[in-house]
């Protein structure tokens, strides 16, 4: 074709659309789970989680000239089509044609994951707080840090797309990656899945912390009782404190080992006198 080395004729929006949901039903027939990202308004992300995914890519020069044209893009709903998996973004972005889009991105490093939970560690109230963007600034800074959370380094990404776009990023890639971001605003757990770590390990490692702490401070209460009884000589028997009766158990005094017990006084027994017989009188 004559502009095989060209840019293609321009495409009225309209246009691009009703070829995109063409292709998007033969792909649906072929059992595709089409997965079209969809915009209301202006605005990509309202979420924490996607509204920082995005504000992560503007940060990069790198991306600087792409971004805008790919936000217009992903505005009017030309990304069909956008399946995250681990270390990997799918997408079908409608343009003079509809365009496969892949995004690789590196997994998380264990021991970066690690460092992440330790930082976390005690300031998260819930899976649902984690989820819904509900945390603490300390465990904000610490999954948005640009070098050590969980947003991938544009050195961590690599793209490709089946335009004659020779950019390592072009416009079609850029809204995908906005995509995400929109995406991100209903699943935030796919920015984990795609980094290849389970967000749930967050809240396990706050419970296995509390219950460290639980079990440290039952420990603490029974030494206590164990020092008191050793200061005062004897050993304290302690009743059952989860029969949950309410009733108070009194501690008994036990002797200390290698002493004589104090023996008890005897009480003298003092014998019963025979009750003394009377006799009533008979009349004469």
């Amino acid at each position: 074709m004559a502009w095989y080395y060209e840019w293609r004729p321009y495409v009225p929006v309209a246009q691009r659309r009703r070829q995109a949901r063409q292709k998007m039903e033969a792909l649906r027939k072929k059992g595709v789970d089409v997965q079209p990202v969809e915009v209301e308004g202006r605005k990509i992300a309202a979420t924490f989680w996607g509204a920082a995914w995005c504000e992560h890519l503007e940060a990069f020069s790198d991306f600087a000239n792409r971004l805008p044209r790919g936000r217009t893009y992903v505005r009017n709903g030309s990304v069909c089509h956008l399946a995250v998996s681990r270390g990997r973004i799918e997408a079908y972005v409608s343009g003079s044609e509809l365009y496969k889009v892949e995004v690789t991105i590196k997994t998380l490093p264990t021991r970066k994951w690690k460092a992440i939970q330790q930082r976390c560690a005690g300031q998260i109230g819930s899976l649902l707080d984690l989820l819904a963007g509900r945390l603490s600034g300390g465990v904000m800074e610490v999954v948005t840090d640009p070098q050590n959370g969980l947003f991938p380094l544009p050195g961590e990404m690599s793209f490709r797309c089946s335009c004659p776009d020779w950019a390592r990023m072009c416009k079609h890639v850029a809204a995908v990656l906005y995509g995400v971001g929109s995406r991100l605003d209903t699943k935030p757990e796919l920015l984990f899945a795609l980094r290849g770590v389970n967000h749930e390990e967050l809240i396990a490692a706050d419970a296995e912390d509390a219950l460290a702490a639980a079990t440290t401070r039952g420990k603490s209460r029974r030494l206590a009782k164990a020092d008191l009884g050793e200061v005062f000589g004897i050993d304290l028997d302690v009743g059952d404190e989860s029969s949950g009766n309410g009733a108070a158990t009194v501690p008994t005094p036990r002797p200390r080992r290698g002493t004589k017990p104090v023996a008890k006084p005897v009480a003298k027994k003092t014998e019963k006198k025979p009750a003394r017989r009377t006799h009533a009188r008979r009349s004469k």
